[in-house]
């Protein structure tokens, strides 16, 4: 079982599509994906710029996906304590979220007050529940920390959605807590992880990711990366995204 999961291209958040430069980097991902993949299956976010980015390759492979209302983004607010300014679970200031010990632990993130007291747990429940609905339809059950091959095969799944509920995906395939991952990784646009399993055991499988956010489509054909979902690189640099 092989899972690409897609971020969408630059985004036009005002009217949830995509910018020019978005509208180039999906053709470009769409004449890649179709070059070089073999897909069994798409699914996508219900958001307007994830079904664009879609589009292009849904076209080329001549396919249709199935529009999934918890690949949207993940944009659930939380009231954290005075200084930080944002309330996306991917925008706490460092300073903030690396205080909280629970934050770094796999079964007790969702433990720490501001995050219990949203009920944030509950919706990374019904994301990731989701999944396994998925995966079972495909042969996989989900037990405990691994899956079991009840099917086994080889089919591809595309998911087309955002970074914030990518991941959510990779926090519960992998077993990491969300925190570290949020805030230390960024999917670029159109970027594309790649999970496989590996059933070293009759019937027990595991995901492990073979590349994450890759934007060689991108980087091949001379268009800039986006700098969407980034942070200035240093406080100075009043250019970039405070």
């Amino acid at each position: 079982m092989r899972l690409l999961i897609i971020r969408h291209g630059d985004p036009d958040y005002e009217v949830d599509g995509l910018t020019e430069k978005g509208k180039r980097e999906v053709k470009l991902l769409a004449e890649r994906l179709y070059a070089r993949e073999k897909i069994d299956h798409f699914y996508v976010s219900t958001y307007g710029r994830a079904r664009k980015t879609a589009e292009p390759t849904l076209e080329k492979f001549h396919a249709k996906a199935e529009i999934c209302d918890w690949l949207h983004e993940f944009d659930y607010h939380v009231d954290w304590e005075e200084g930080n300014d944002a309330s996306l679970a991917w925008d706490i200031l460092p300073r903030i979220w690396t205080a909280k010990e629970s934050l770094f632990h796999h079964d007790a993130w969702f433990e720490e007050p501001y995050l219990k007291a949203s009920g944030i747990k509950e919706h990374f429940d019904y994301v990731t529940g989701k999944m396994d609905e998925v995966l079972h339809a495909h042969g996989y059950d989900r037990k405990g920390y691994y899956y079991e091959a009840r099917e086994s095969n080889t089919e591809t799944l595309a998911f087309f959605c955002h970074f914030g509920v990518e991941v959510v995906l990779l926090s519960h395939l992998l077993n990491i807590a969300p925190a570290p991952l949020w805030q230390g990784t960024v999917a670029l646009p159109t970027g594309i992880t790649e999970l496989v399993t590996e059933e070293r055991e009759k019937g027990i499988a595991y995901f492990r990711m073979n590349r994450f956010g890759d934007v060689a489509h991108l980087t091949e054909n001379g268009e800039p990366l986006s700098f969407a979902a980034r942070f200035c690189e240093v406080y100075d640099d009043f250019s970039q995204r405070h």
